[in-house]
């Protein structure tokens, strides 16, 4: 019967002279971790993230938009939102 093997099975360099260099490439892949909780990277998640949505729209419409230049969806989506149609509650 074998006796449990104590760690990960990795053994460290007896002198730091024996250790691999650290390198800018290994050093950007690392992840980051602040105690316990691993840092995410990019950006933070949404509160309330956009919905994907197929819609069919003249393509004069469209080529205007997009000849606006940058940043025209969201600008669309700008113009949608100010826009859109008061909810009537019913009576009752």
């Amino acid at each position: 019967m074998s006796a449990k093997r104590g760690g990960s099975g990795r053994t460290l360099p007896a002198d730091r002279d024996d250790a691999p260099e650290i390198t800018e490439s290994w050093a950007r892949e690392a992840d980051l971790h602040r105690g316990e909780k691993l840092i995410r990277r990019g950006r933070p998640k949404l509160e309330s993230p956009r919905t994907l949505l197929s819609l069919r729209l003249p393509p004069e419409v469209i080529a205007s938009w997009k000849a606006s230049g940058p940043g025209w969806q969201t600008r669309m989506a700008t113009v949608l939102q100010r826009s859109q149609p008061k909810v009537r509650r019913s009576a009752g």
